[in-house]
């Protein structure tokens, strides 16, 4: 198992957040109060950072994009989506009381107060999953459904006393707001994404042990009940901090779509991790840069949408898992099985006229009848093999014979058709005249290690089940 190493990688941030937090303030608006319009003069503005709301803005980005991709990966492997969501929803009571506490946005006083909320969501959660017989996906949209409507009161009683004026930066924990964010805002998230990387470097191997099998955790004696507890309280932290920008409605999109994008990039945890702190960074930017562009434009749905485009690139185009590389990998499959079907029909025309005397060409007449296809579509098919060097076409496109190479592969596909009929008539007792269609489907796909395997196991059989002669092995 691999450790999780972050220094190298939160270098680049660190000098970001420096660069942008203590570089010259300039005489300019905030991101929500621009009134330019002129999306080329934006871009130049964004881009030498000459914006003192900007700056922060970006700082911010960067911070909850990085945090809210590392703890969603945790999240996505253990299939806690729900409970992202119904904590992100629950933490508003707590964003509420916490303005109450000083009777203005004390970034402090809301973090402590959505944090208590958010995890006393969670134990409700448990408390009626262990007490009822209602599973845990209605315990969460109960616990969901219910702080957020408390969450709303409280807002709504708060503005009917204290007017629009104190609300404004309340009410941007709810639809999200990153032009709300000042300095004191920047440090506390700072100290909640340290303590949150640190946590994952501590914590890195129980977490992981605990998301991928729950019961060899407790096996080996790990205190997963306080481990999970730890878990939701900086989860709670991330939901918190990320509020601001992207509101009670879409933070649970930021915490969940980066680390499913990363999910189907890569195979290994700690490279998710990575990637999904790189990807929750670059949604977060692009949601400021595209927000920065017009006037009064979201940036928290803006950042969900960029996580959204990443997602889909990922699923299209994932090396493994994206359906049009799969396509494709399946197309270029059914190319290699017709080629070789191909080569092998090639390979039997020319044994039977070996027996009868004959030479090494053969009538493409003759193919097209044995291969069951017109003759247009298998001139396409030699054409194919003829760019890969597998046959050469003669006779003005008459007759067809094998190079070198297309021996050597129809060989090969050959001795595999029938040292597999020789299997299954002798290890799986199947009549002779029923493995023919098994046979030309296996083919294809047995690699030389296995064939040397059967091979050894098989003692080595000269013909198949029919009596026709096994090629020997290439290079033998």
């Amino acid at each position: 198992m691999t450790d999780f190493v972050p220094a190298r990688y939160f270098t680049p941030l660190l000098a970001a957040f420096f660069f942008l937090m203590f570089a010259g303030d300039a005489a300019a608006a905030r991101i929500g109060e621009l009134v330019q319009t002129d999306p080329w003069q934006q871009m130049r503005r964004f881009f030498t950072f000459s914006d003192p709301g900007l700056r922060l803005g970006l700082i911010g980005a960067l911070l909850f994009g990085a945090t809210c991709g590392l703890l969603g990966s945790f999240i996505v492997v253990r299939k806690m989506a729900l409970i992202g969501d119904a904590i992100s929803h629950a933490v508003l009571p707590g964003v509420a009381l916490g303005f109450l506490w000083s009777m203005d946005k004390d970034p402090l006083a809301i973090l402590v107060g959505a944090t208590i909320a958010g995890l006393t969501g969670s134990l409700v959660v448990e408390l009626i999953q262990r007490t009822t017989k209602i599973k845990q996906d209605a315990a969460l949209g109960i616990v969901l459904a219910s702080f957020f409507a408390v969450g709303l009161c409280l807002i709504r009683m708060i503005q009917n006393n204290n007017g629009a004026s104190k609300i404004t930066g309340l009410k941007s924990y709810l639809f999200g707001d990153i032009a709300v964010l000042d300095r004191q805002d920047i440090l506390t998230i700072t100290a909640v994404v340290i303590i949150t990387v640190l946590l994952v470097v501590l914590l890195y191997r129980p977490l992981l042990t605990i998301g991928f099998d729950r019961e060899f955790a407790y096996s080996i004696g790990l205190p997963v009940k306080l481990l999970d507890g730890i878990f939701q309280l900086f989860l709670a932290f991330s939901i918190v901090v990320a509020l601001q920008a992207v509101g009670v409605v879409l933070v649970s999109a930021l915490l969940i779509t980066p680390a499913a994008a990363a999910y189907l990039l890569v195979n290994r945890m700690h490279h998710m991790l990575w990637v999904a702190s790189a990807i929750g960074m670059l949604s977060a930017v692009l949601g400021v840069f595209f927000s920065f562009l017009g006037s009064n434009l979201p940036t928290g749905p803006f950042m969900v949408l960029g996580a959204s485009s990443v997602f889909l690139v990922a699923y299209l185009f994932a090396p493994r898992h994206g359906r049009v590389t799969r396509w494709l990998r399946h197309r270029s499959r059914r190319r290699d099985v017709s080629n070789e079907n191909t080569l092998k029909s090639i390979y039997r025309i020319l044994e039977q006229g070996a027996a009868n005397g004959a030479g090494n060409v053969v009538q493409i007449d003759k193919l097209a009848g044995e291969r069951r296809v017109s003759k247009a579509e298998l001139l396409t098919d030699l054409r194919r093999l003829r760019r890969i060097g597998a046959v050469d076409l003669i006779a003005q496109g008459r007759d067809v014979m094998l190079t070198d190479a297309g021996l050597q592969r129809a060989r090969r596909v050959v001795r595999n058709h029938r040292l597999w009929e020789v299997y299954l008539t002798n290890e799986a007792a199947y009549a002779s005249n029923h493995v023919h269609d098994d046979a030309e489907k296996i083919e294809h796909f047995l690699s030389e290690e296995k064939v040397a395997e059967i091979e050894h196991q098989l003692d080595y059989p000269e013909v198949d089940p029919h009596g026709k002669p096994i090629p020997g092995r290439i290079g033998a």
